[in-house]
């Protein structure tokens, strides 16, 4: 039987809506430090992390634009909204998660100190654009919206997950699957996107639609989600994955490309023409090639979600729709 980790609720701002790709708040982790799952990866989930950690690239650290390199810190945004992307540790104050620890990576190659700061979902775009955070890493889906105002470098595989109870009988594949049931997504999210778009296939064809179900934190979505309340949630794949090895009530019955119906991917998000972007890219390549990104991947179980190689996205280079 899978190990049950019970969780808390999270801190005020960490109940809002996850990034890009993003699903409601996740709650922390309960008081272990260490969870184990079903494949035997082993979750440090405590404040004192011991990162991933990698050399300074002082070409990559001179050429940052001086503007952000002033205070010599990278202020990244997260929305500590989803186990095992960003999260809250054991003390639910800490941010934690593979996000942090790739930020952390791209800090050390540009000489940077990490400063993490948690907002929610709504708040990021804003504050980006104002820049007060240099860059988001959250989860954050490429989309056609957003190359409008913000650049972006890739770094992960971008996959939605629904999940539903573990006695289910429900596979989800496309929009037949959903039909006439109640599904809970995030407001605003790549997610909501795809089931907006399915239902209204479903209503051309004369089908029921999907009611769609929003909640407030991760916790109260699983919740109604193991109580028979809703009978899907839509959110990051590896969040999706996570609970089902960490839970027995859970498991997962789809997985999406959060590009629907085309592909996307998940990448570091900076304001368009800053000239971040380009800084931020190499990073990742450098460690991508010294092995440092593959580590990180692994430690949180990602690791089917790894690049071989980051790029620069932009409104000018942009190939989705």
């Amino acid at each position: 039987m899978k190990k049950y980790v019970a969780v808390s609720a999270l801190t005020a701002v960490g109940l809002l809506t996850l990034a890009g790709c993003a699903d409601p708040g996740a709650a922390a982790p309960s008081p272990s430090t260490d969870t184990t799952n079903a494949e035997g990866t082993t979750y440090n989930t405590s404040p004192e992390q011991n990162r991933i950690r990698t050399e300074v690239d002082q070409k990559l650290a001179d050429a940052v634009p001086e503007d952000i390199k002033k205070d010599g810190k990278l202020t990244v945004a997260t929305t500590a909204g989803s186990v095992p992307l960003s999260f809250h540790a054991t003390d639910e104050k800490t941010v934690i998660g593979t996000e942090v620890d790739l930020a952390q990576l791209v800090a050390d190659k540009l000489g940077l100190e990490l400063d993490v700061q948690v907002t929610s979902w709504e708040n990021w775009p804003l504050k980006t654009e104002s820049g007060e955070f240099e860059a988001v890493f959250s989860n954050v889906g490429v989309n056609a919206d957003r190359v409008k105002k913000f650049d972006f470098s890739t770094y992960r595989a971008a996959y939605m997950g629904f999940e539903a109870k573990a006695d289910s009988d429900i596979t989800v594949k496309g929009a037949d699957d959903i039909s006439g049931k109640k599904i809970a997504v995030g407001s605003g999210t790549n997610q909501e996107k795809i089931l907006l778009a399915w239902n209204k296939e479903l209503e051309a064809e004369g089908k029921t639609p999907a009611d769609l179900q929003y909640y407030s934190s991760e916790a109260d979505t699983i919740l109604a989600l193991s109580s028979g309340r809703i009978d899907l949630n839509i959110a990051p794949y590896p969040s999706t994955v996570y609970r089902e090895n960490q839970r027995d009530d859970l498991k997962v019955v789809g997985k999406i490309n959060a590009g629907w119906p085309n592909e996307t991917l998940v990448a570091a998000t900076t304001k368009a023409g800053n000239n971040l972007a380009e800084q931020i890219t190499a990073a990742f390549n450098e460690t991508i090639a010294d092995g440092s990104y593959a580590k990180v991947l692994d430690r949180w179980n990602l690791s089917e979600e790894g690049l071989k190689q980051s790029e620069i996205i932009t409104a000018s280079n942009y190939k989705g729709k």
